[in-house]
């Protein structure tokens, strides 16, 4: 009996260290460590910067002093680190507390965002907004339009004339029309300046050279044209580009659908001066009968930079043909003409148009609280849209009735 009460007691107590080795195990791998850190920018702290951990899909933004903190497990994790460029990845393995130093001067140029600084929101701020960088627009960069690739931001609806994305295509943020979108691009006015609407077709693959965008939902930091009752779309173009580089692309889908980019870029030319430059061209037959698409497009740029100067001259256009699919079809007619049924007809019912766009912009910084922005634009555009209109009075147009035949015809024939 008294053997029996022993092995007893022995297994007793062998399960007891087991249960409390096992508690004091699952306590610790529970335990939560503090990962704080500083952002900089050079000597200066950053504020207003987004760390989000990838794995966890916590974030947090850092204060004015540019610290940050926050609780994790014991375990490595990938900072993503970011503002208004490209996001820096800082790995981090956490067994104690830790305290990192994050230098974020080799991806952001201040100078570049003061460009946009007027018409942009920080993530603080208290408007609904989407920041998109150019990584995120590089993967969908298939020769659509800008609003195409915005499509699956929330609230926001496109339209395609052509029904491929390319050549005409329309934007409505909150159910409202691209007269109350106000679009800029590095902070310049894009909406035409009499209609306030937006002619993305005039900027074929524009995609290639913008460096990060910003959507504002409903009434932003607009500072230009009627209200962005709608929203506020702002563009940042192509940053300096620290290294020299040579770029060719192409890209095919649907409905004969072709993209050529050639892009390059001169690098920092001892250290201070940039030349870079885009052409693209597009193709498309449209989903839509006959609503083809010839587009082409250019972008250049000059750039001067030291450390508290940033000069950019820059100037960039499109030249478009597109047969016009813009008109409606009923109900009835897409049931028995089937759904690319266009009802224009006329071989050269196109539109042919030219946009060119001419940027200068000055920044200086003259001290840690104060900088300047100077910028100046001249838009210019030319081309024409030809239609055939049936049973039309000559004298509409100015012209001479037809005499044929001793018959007088004052109108167009069907």
């Amino acid at each position: 009996m008294k053997q029996y009460l022993k092995m007893k007691l022995k297994k007793v107590t062998i399960l007891a260290t087991f249960l409390i080795t096992a508690f004091s195990f699952n306590a610790n791998s529970q335990e939560l460590f503090t990962l704080s850190g500083k952002v900089t920018d050079g000597s200066k702290p950053f504020s207003d910067v987004n760390i989000v951990v990838k794995e966890t899909n916590k974030g947090t933004t850092t204060n004015i002093d540019g610290t940050f903190s926050l609780s994790l497990k014991k375990g490595t994790y990938t900072l993503l680190v970011s503002a208004l460029s490209n996001p820096k990845e800082v790995k981090v393995v956490l067994t104690k507390d830790v305290f990192i130093s994050i230098d974020m001067t080799d991806r952001f140029m201040n100078l570049e965002e003061v460009i946009v600084s007027a018409v942009r929101v920080k993530a603080t701020s208290p408007v609904t907004h989407s920041n998109i960088n150019k990584k995120d627009l590089e993967k969908r960069n298939l020769g659509q339009d800008i609003p195409i690739l915005l499509s699956y931001l929330p609230s926001v609806v496109t339209t395609s004339d052509a029904g491929a994305g390319v050549g005409y295509t329309g934007i409505r943020v909150r159910g409202s029309d691209a007269t109350r979108v106000n679009v800029t691009i590095n902070g310049i006015p894009y909406n035409d300046a009499e209609s306030q609407g937006t002619y993305w077709v005039n900027m074929p693959d524009f995609t290639s050279s913008t460096e990060s965008l910003q959507l504002q939902r409903g009434v932003g930091t607009s500072t230009n044209g009627s209200g962005a009752f709608g929203a506020s779309l702002n563009l940042l173009t192509d940053a300096v580009s620290e290294n020299a580089y040579g770029e060719i692309s192409s890209s095919f889908g649907s409905y004969n659908t072709k993209k050529h980019t050639v892009k390059f870029s001169t690098g920092k030319i001892h250290d201070h001066i940039e030349f870079a430059g885009r052409l693209s061209k597009i193709d498309s037959d449209g989903y839509i009968d006959r609503a083809w698409s010839d587009l082409k497009s250019y972008f250049l740029q000059a750039s001067y930079v030291d450390d508290n100067t940033l000069i950019k001259a820059l100037t960039f256009g499109g030249h478009e043909k597109t047969y016009q699919a813009w008109y409606g079809v009923t109900k009835d007619e897409m049931e028995t003409l089937g759904r690319t049924y266009n009802p224009y007809f006329y071989e050269n019912e196109i539109d042919n148009y030219q946009q060119d766009h001419y940027q200068l912009h000055w920044n200086e910084k003259l001290t840690e609280n104060w900088s300047t922005n100077i910028g100046l634009n001249y838009t210019k555009g030319s081309g024409y849209f030809e239609q055939f209109k049936a049973d039309e009075d000559f004298s509409d147009y100015l012209l001479t009735p037809i005499t044929l035949g001793g018959e007088i015809i004052l109108t167009k024939p069907i």
